[in-house]
């Protein structure tokens, strides 16, 4: 029936011919209702844990400093008071504290207080000033920098020990709400710090951090005279994609051509590099012999049998391909020309390039809700503050319960540990929802992971059937329906929403288990059993191989689905047997495809870097005043950012190209095994198909449809 496939009946029959299939079908019912009211009430339940998140949550403690009292800064008391200065900024910064700082909740452990501004000058307590009282140091001279509830009458050497007030000030500046010392601050000795090179060795590692505030400024600076540039820069790459796809139906043919000869060539030159080095190495003698075994791989390219090796291996692939392309030459040529026909349809549908956009909101929304919800059940809990002692030694402190809870708000703490105080930790977790807390965040994540899931498939379901009813459409382009991207959207919706549910939980549960493995594979980072480790990595690379086929099976799944209107199960076994009667076809096509559609992103991309770097470098000259470049402070920052948005543009479209591609190589295989090409059974393929699998449409002389193959 029809073209002989590539498999056998093992993978199931051929489709039979229906003479009432016109295309996607209309008269359709509602696909796995059962996992679309499953889907639904997820969704309700995923609204309910916004709205319990929204009114437990405080994002405040998130986006406002607190200080050591789990008060916020610029907020109620300290209203006036913005700013969160540390007594030693060091302690947060240096390595030896770095592990202190992950157990404590990522707290610095030193004491912090809300301040109405940042210091602007240098001081430190001197040796005269230890013995005189706190209000004559600190409150008198106007540096109100002391924990709430410090005496006034409290001796400050005593306030030092126990780490009340600071013994030191920097001049800092304000950045995130947070005083960062400014990095000219740092030329002078501090109590217990062990000399300026220790202070500057701390300061080094976070001077990004410490200049936040200019950088930002100046990034800001940069996108404010380039942003319409930048603009220009994407709508060249959209130009350039759009044309790229259009352009497939007159080059597609050439461009392959010279793709498949740039890999021949490139195999080509590496087998002669490899000789040239082997000739050299073995005239001079360098064997593996003289060398031995060694850890030290580079020590190897110094070998003859390496080169050696390397090129037995690039000529067996040259081989490997030359035949290849030989045997497979007849089906390369269909790819061509399924290549040539997407392009044909996409400009017949140039709507279906903007469907990217929607897309795009849909994931915005998905993550943007998802962001809101976690930040807002983090901060649901209450503040929990413990016993510290970073600066004195536990020794010292054995009667004092480190680490127990606390009240900041209680008096100081004994002398017995002249450096014990109470510092916040983290939120604890108590009542109904703080307890459910975890429970609440995994479904956080899963519904995030389904939700996405599901607007991928929706947009892969909604361009198939559009580009379906464009292949059924036997007289093009006049049998081709009235916005069929609209329609196809509106019946996806409405039949199938449990369809693409239940291929999207599939692929969440693959993607959850490659989570949970990454989180199992980070806390085992420290574990030294190679056996351990190399299990985990084989499970990893299981999952991985998995989501990658169900994403496979997926997006033809929701082809057959936009099409037929059944169900999940049965619309991907029928697409899997299907691809398996073509085997040979499904792989040049999609080797092919891939080869394409990596040339365009890498023309695109390559094409507006470079204009982007010869412009904003100030490279292209005569351009007249109203397109010199602007001045900028870091002008690789509007290169790199065209360049991202360059290949997210080209990425968008040749997803949709991509898509086309596929749903009209499945409408071409069933249309050889539904079709004969006599006057009751034609093909429905393109003149270029007919020709190249040497086959043609018999029409009766009259019949109001003329011979296929006359037909452009």
């Amino acid at each position: 029936m029809g073209g002989k496939p590539d498999g056998d009946e093992a993978y199931g029959k051929p489709v039979k011919y229906d003479p009432s299939f016109r295309g996607p079908i209309k008269n359709r019912s509602c696909t796995d209702v059962i996992c679309c009211v499953l889907f639904l009430v997820f969704i309700l339940g995923y609204i309910v844990l916004g709205i319990v998140a929204w009114m437990y949550g405080d994002p405040r403690q998130v986006l406002y400093p607190r200080n050591s009292t789990g008060a916020y800064c610029g907020l109620g008391a300290n209203k006036d008071k913005p700013y969160l200065l540390y007594f030693n900024i060091f302690s947060c910064i240096l390595t030896a504290n770095i592990i202190t700082v992950a157990e404590h909740g990522l707290q610095c452990p030193t004491p912090q207080v809300c301040v109405s501004s940042c210091p602007n000058a240098s001081w430190t307590v001197n040796k005269n000033e230890l013995s005189l009282k706190v209000g004559e140091v600190f409150y008198a001279a106007n540096r109100n920098v002391c924990l709430p509830g410090v005496p006034w009458d409290m001796p400050v050497l005593q306030s030092l020990e126990q780490e009340l007030c600071p013994g030191f000030l920097l001049p800092s500046t304000p950045a995130l709400g947070r005083c960062f010392p400014h990095p000219n601050s740092t030329q002078f000795e501090l109590p217990g710090i062990s000399g300026n090179t220790s202070i500057n060795q701390g300061i080094s590692g976070v001077l990004g951090s410490l200049n936040a505030r200019d950088i930002s400024v100046k990034i800001f600076e940069d996108f404010a005279q380039s942003w319409y540039w930048i603009l220009v820069a994407l709508g060249v790459a959209l130009i350039l994609s759009l044309l790229f796809v259009l352009l497939l139906r007159l080059v597609a043919g050439p461009l392959v051509l010279v793709l498949i000869l740039g890999v021949l060539g490139v195999l080509a030159y590496g087998i002669y590099h490899c000789w040239k080095e082997y000739q050299v190495l073995r005239d001079n003698g360098a064997s593996i012999t003289q060398l031995g075994f060694t850890t030290n791989l580079s020590a190897y390219r110094s070998v003859q049998e390496t080169w050696l090796a390397a090129l037995v291996v690039l000529a067996v692939l040259e081989g490997l391909l030359l035949v290849t392309l030989i045997f497979l030459r007849q089906r390369i040529c269909i790819a061509i020309a399924l290549l040539k026909e997407a392009s044909k349809a996409v400009g017949q549908m140039m709507s279906a390039m903007l469907y990217p956009l929607v897309t795009f909101v849909l994931l915005l929304i998905c993550i943007a809700y998802w962001a809101m919800s976690a930040l807002y059940l983090a901060t649901s809990g209450q503040p929990q503050y413990v016993l510290w002692a970073p600066n004195v030694s536990l020794a010292s402190c054995e009667k004092v319960p480190i680490n127990a809870s606390c009240d900041p708000m209680a008096e100081p703490m004994n002398s017995s540990c002249p450096g014990l105080m109470c510092v916040f930790q983290g939120y604890l977790s108590t009542g109904l929802v703080q307890r459910s807390l975890f429970n609440l965040q995994i479904y956080g994540v899963l519904g995030l992971f389904w939700t996405i899931n599901w607007v991928l498939a929706l947009g892969q379901c909604v361009l198939a059937g559009a580009f379906a009813s464009y292949y059924w459409a036997f007289h093009k382009p006049q049998d081709i329906p009235t916005f069929p991207l609209s329609a196809a959207f509106l019946r996806t919706l409405r039949y199938h929403t449990g369809s693409l549910a239940f291929g999207a939980l599939i692929l969440t549960l693959v993607q959850i288990a490659r989570v949970i493995l990454e989180y199992i594979d980070h806390k085992l980072r420290g574990v030294q059993n190679p056996v351990a480790r190399c299990i985990l990595c084989c499970f990893k690379c299981c999952l991985w191989c998995l989501e990658k086929f169900i994403k496979f099976l997926n997006r033809n799944a929701y082809i057959m689905i936009a099409i037929y209107g059944k169900n999940f199960c049965v619309s991907a076994k029928n697409a899997f047997m299907l691809l398996m009667r073509n085997i040979v076809r499904v792989v040049v096509l999609d080797k092919v495809t891939d080869l394409l559609l990596l040339f365009g992103k890498l023309l695109v991309v390559g094409a507006v870097g470079v204009l982007s770097f010869f412009f904003f470098t100030g490279r292209i000259l005569g351009l007249g005043k109203d397109f010199e470049s602007p001045h900028l402070n870091y002008y690789w920052l509007p290169i790199m950012t065209s360049i991202l948005g360059a290949y997210v543009i080209a990425s968008g479209f040749f997803s949709v190209f991509g898509m086309c591609v596929d749903t009209l190589f499945l409408c071409f295989l069933e249309d050889l095994e539904r079709n004969d090409g006599s006057p009751d059974r034609p093909y429905y393929m393109s003149k270029c198909l007919l020709t190249i699998l040497g086959k043609k449409n018999d029409a009766p002389p009259g019949d109001k449809r003329k011979k296929r193959e006359t037909r452009p």
